[in-house]
This record gives C-alpha cells, sequence and structure tokens, in this order.
C-alpha cells in the first residue's frame, strides 16, 4: 500500500502520536518510519485522496503535535510515497540536506501575508500622477474612434499598473523582511498584488505580527492586508 507523509523529523524527536487520527475514512493510524538519523510520520495512503475538510484538518494536527515539541519538516497536504521502504530511500539518500533543514526550522513558524488593492483606487492614482496616460484617457474620451490612442492608452495603463504593483510589493517585503529571518515571495495572482511568506521564531512571532499592523497602517482602505498564520513553515522546506 501507498504511504501517505505527513513530516520528517530528527530520530531523537520526541515523537507523540497518542490520540491522533491520520488521513482517510475510516481515520488511518499514524506511525513512524525510521532510520538511523531521520523519522518520517506517516500512515497508510487511503484511496482516491481528496482535500476535505477532514483530511486537511488530519494532516494539520499531525503537524501541529510534531512542531510542539521540536523541529519538523512539513509536507504539504497529498504527499503520497509509493511505500515504506521507498520513504525510509529518500530520508537516507537525503538525510544530510534533510538534517541541515531542520536545524535551520527549528522553533520557527511561517507567516503568509497576501496583499491586494482596489484596482479603482489605482486606475485613479495612475490617472492623477501620469500626465501621459491622463492626456489619452481625455483624448479618448472626446474621440470614440480613435482606435490607436486607445490601444496605447490600455498598454500604458497595463505598464503602468504592472509596475506600481511591483513597487508596492518590493517596498512592502523589505520593511517587513528585518522581523523575519527569511522570506519566500511566490507569484503574484490577478487578485493580489504581493504573496509572501516569512520565517519568523516562535517568540518573534508577536513582534512579527505588531510590524504587520503596523505596516497596514501606512496604507489607506483601498489596501487588503491579510496575515495568516502561524503555520507550519511549508514555503521553507
Amino acid at each position: 500500500m501507498s504511504t501517505y507523509v505527513y513530516a520528517i523529523t530528527a530520530s531523537d524527536h520526541p515523537i507523540r502520536l497518542d490520540g491522533l487520527n491520520g488521513v482517510g475514512e475510516p481515520a488511518s493510524q499514524v506511525r513512524t518510519v525510521k532510520t538511523e538519523q531521520l523519522t518520517a510520520v506517516v500512515s497508510d495512503a487511503p484511496e482516491g485522496l481528496r482535500a476535505k475538510r477532514r483530511d486537511v484538518a488530519a494532516h494539520q494536527a499531525v503537524l501541529e503535535r510534531l512542531m510542539a515539541d521540536g523541529a519538523v519538516l512539513p509536507m504539504r497536504f497529498g504527499l503520497v510515497g509509493p511505500d515504506d521502504e521507498q520513504v525510509a530511500a529518500a530520508l537516507d539518500g537525503n538525510a544530510e540536506g534533510y538534517k541541515e533543514r531542520l536545524t535551520e526550522l527549528d522553533d520557527c513558524l511561517e507567516f503568509n501575508l497576501k496583499v491586494s488593492r482596489d484596482e479603482d483606487d489605482l486606475l485613479k492614482e495612475i490617472i492623477r500622477e501620469s500626465d501621459e496616460v491622463r492626456g489619452l484617457n481625455e483624448f479618448t474620451r472626446a474621440n470614440p474612434d480613435a482606435h490607436n490612442e486607445k490601444m496605447r492608452l490600455g498598454e500604458l495603463i497595463t505598464e503602468e499598473v504592472k509596475a506600481r504593483q511591483e513597487r508596492d510589493a518590493r517596498e512592502m517585503t523589505d520593511r517587513l523582511a528585518p522581523a523575519a529571518l527569511n522570506t519566500a515571495v511566490a507569484d503574484a495572482t490577478q487578485d493580489t498584488l504581493l504573496n509572501v511568506s516569512f520565517l519568523v521564531k516562535r517568540d518573534k512571532a508577536a513582534a512579527f505580527s505588531q510590524a504587520v499592523h503596523e505596516e497596514a497602517g501606512l496604507h489607506s482602505e483601498a489596501y487588503t492586508i491579510r496575515l495568516n498564520g502561524p503555520l507550519p513553515p511549508y514555503s521553507f522546506v
């Protein structure tokens, strides 16, 4: 049977699995695959596993229990190996890298920050601050058949939106980075101008949250700033 992997820990981690249920219906039993230096926390992988609320919660509960007792390399939901033997082989084959990463992540948490901005607010700023955009906007309003100018206006607005979003994302990340050990920037989406994760020491979590609160105070209500965490440090594994 395939093996579902929750996390990797050092061999001396005080793994406490009592009372935990694994993924699947009925719930699978959580167990370990051990090598000389490392331990993988696993269970049997159910057929047709989907990200149902119960299963995601079970996965998260295992990680939270492990993180309370020591450094953990958390696996994202849905990671499945062929069998226990292949999982053990992967632990042995990558032992030094896993051990190094465990040391780096010891007593660390992840916070994910997503930032978006109201499109109308951004467009008004562009028109207000860009003479070329403002001039073309006024011209095309007065000349509805000016197709070339309309195309140029659209191109300019696209360029300005991209440049201003990148500037905002860079400046926000730079201001918050000193409060964290590391950052991992993900690609922005259509709905966000910034999607970044921060690696933070557990005892600095409150200070980091305060830094984000102060950052939010620098921006108008047109910005939506969402902080999610603390989380297992998925982005830094």
